[in-house]
């Protein structure tokens, strides 16, 4: 793997909790955005860890921005600096990049949860994500976030905002540029970790569907649900459904 940089962190619940969760945000994301995830997670006596991916966030800007990039670093972040994840939540390309690390060392979490994970881009998805992002970076206010998504909650709003403002441009783009194929398949096919895909409605937009689900849920260790109603980025949708469906794969339904 590249070599790793070291991620920030964002914290909810008690540092004495024996269960530890890690939060994965997505691209032109941060850490702050996978708040819906720590407070819930919190409230039921988890603690919980959120990273800003190299490039996002306040996290260390670098050179390289392959998939194995952003996978060298999550495997160097671990609970307390030691043993395993009891589960990791990752949304997006932060799903494709924690595949990446449960597939290579099975022993860095326990359970694995993907969030309409990016676990490969067709070209008609590789462009809607162009243009979500060319759209952030050209506004990167609260008033053009509202605009796009007028149903979501306001701190998802301002989040997403500075979320905008604080990523690089450069980093995200060269995010595609330097993953053509962008197909994370195999490393899907190889997990022997416990993995539920919560995945977004095909309806109004999802990059997990079809034959790409098809294909990847031939692996006996990942089940799969749906938030019906929700786009891309579930948790912001409809966060209700989808934290009632991460708690189910937590208690192992």
């Amino acid at each position: 793997m590249p070599a790793p940089v070291t991620l920030p962190r964002l914290s909810w619940g008690s540092v004495s909790s024996p269960r530890r969760a890690l939060l994965v945000h997505g691209l032109g994301s941060n850490g702050a955005l996978m708040w819906r995830f720590g407070t819930a997670l919190a409230d039921d006596g988890w603690r919980v860890d959120a990273v800003d991916l190299r490039g996002h966030g306040t996290a260390p800007r670098a050179l390289d921005y392959s998939i194995a990039a952003y996978a060298a670093d999550l495997a160097e972040t671990v609970p307390d600096h030691s043993g395993a994840w009891d589960t990791v939540i990752g949304h997006s390309l932060g799903g494709a990049a924690s595949t990446v690390v449960a597939a290579i060392n099975p022993g860095w979490t326990r359970r694995l949860i993907l969030i309409d994970p990016a676990i490969h881009l067709a070209p008609r998805d590789r462009n809607i994500v162009q243009g979500s992002q060319t759209r952030s970076f050209a506004d990167p206010t609260a008033n053009a976030v509202r605009a796009e998504h007028p149903t979501w909650h306001e701190n998802d709003i301002e989040l997403k905002a500075l979320s905008a403002r604080q990523a690089s441009r450069w980093a995200v783009e060269q995010t595609t540029i330097q993953n053509p194929a962008w197909d994370e398949r195999d490393a899907a096919r190889r997990l022997v970790t416990p993995t539920h895909i919560v995945a977004s409605d095909p309806e109004v937009y999802s990059i997990f569907t079809g034959d790409l689900a098809t294909a990847v849920l031939t692996n006996p260790a990942i089940t799969m649900s749906v938030v019906t109603g929700a786009g891309h980025s579930p948790h912001r949708d409809k966060p209700d459904d989808t934290l009632a469906q991460v708690r189910d794969a937590l208690a192992g339904n």
